[in-house]
């Protein structure tokens, strides 16, 4: 049997270790955010977004603010809209944790495009890409909504996918990009009733995508690969689109982190790239079966072939007994 005071000796200890837990706790998120870079990150309350010379980031298309979110597009028909950062990033070892929201009116797959993130060398530039240029170079992460590829039965949309371009790689939008991805997952993230979070972590070529769309307040690893090779100074921005259908595309807050990363003399010493690119691009090439023609479309195809060959015959069997009616004529 314990005695009194041996269970007071073990109540103060327990107290100890939780207040020095506590402490640690509080310590580790200070840390996060003294690591916050304010002059890369978009947050509320968004002074002089969009209208303000000595604001970092710019509006563009439809983008609008209201007093809680950065609204890319409205749930209206053929908009686009984008937020770009003014400043370059130059940071080498970084998180980026994003806080968004789609939402809209339609039925499940009568709604689009979806949004996307972006770290690429230009900006401030409209196109095709969910609401951004083609042939991007630098990073783009795709949170698709709608799936345009009918037979590609085995992912389920929302569907959040990576790409890294070099300025010559295309976007295919009716393959849902998937030639070019290189890493994703699914992420139930349309309509949810809870808050809709994507961390992007970049370290020692390493990049790293988790998302939190749950309401389970912890990261789901989605895509992790290694090699990957990203320059240095160019543009944060997030950019959506809609066409025939449409949602609500909005941006709450993007926080970029600085992270402190020990790195050994040959590290630091690797020579930096002028043009994204992966060691071992060929692990992510996806062989996209082409669509096969369906049962009608095979029986026009055969009975015109028949009918062809059938005329080709015809007219054969007409120029050769011309032919032979001609010659004997000569004969006689």
């Amino acid at each position: 049997m314990f005695s009194l005071k041996t269970s007071r000796q073990l109540i103060c200890l327990l107290v100890t270790v939780c207040v020095l837990t506590s402490q640690s706790l509080a310590e580790d998120t200070d840390f996060m955010e003294e690591f916050l870079k304010r002059e890369y990150s978009l947050a509320k309350p968004y002074r002089g977004l969009g209208f303000s010379s000595s604001s970092q980031w710019d509006l563009m298309g439809t983008a609008m603010v209201t007093p809680d979110q950065v609204r890319l597009t409205p749930d209206l028909q053929s908009r686009q809209g984008a937020v770009w950062s003014r400043i370059p990033l130059v940071l080498r070892d970084w998180e980026l944790k994003v806080h968004f929201k789609i939402h809209g009116q339609g039925k499940k797959n009568l709604n689009g495009d979806g949004l996307a993130i972006w770290l690429t060398r230009d900006r401030m530039l409209n196109g095709p890409v969910f609401g951004n240029m083609n042939q991007f170079t630098g990073l783009g992460i795709f949170v698709d909504t709608y799936p345009n590829a009918d037979k590609t039965h085995d992912r389920t949309f929302p569907y959040i996918s990576m790409m890294l371009g070099n300025g010559t790689l295309s976007y295919d939008h009716d393959r849902d990009g998937r030639p070019t991805e290189i890493g994703g997952c699914t992420a139930l993230a349309r309509n949810s009733v809870h808050d809709t979070f994507l961390l992007v972590r970049y370290s020692k070529n390493r990049l790293t995508l988790l998302v939190d769309v749950d309401g389970k307040q912890e990261w789901r690893e989605c895509a992790d690969v290694t090699g990957l090779r990203l320059p240095t100074g160019y543009f944060l921005g997030a950019s959506s689109a809609t066409g025939d259908l449409s949602d609500n595309h909005d941006i709450i807050s993007m926080k970029l982190y600085q992270l402190t990363v020990e790195r050994t003399p040959e590290e630091e010493e690797e020579e930096e790239v002028t043009i994204p690119r992966v060691d071992n691009m060929e692990q992510f090439q996806v062989e996209v079966e082409e669509e096969g023609m369906s049962g009608i479309q095979f029986f026009f195809t055969l009975l015109f072939s028949i009918l062809g060959l059938g005329v080709l015959g015809v007219v054969g069997l007409m120029v050769y007994g011309r032919w032979k009616e001609n010659k004997r004529k000569r004969f006689y």
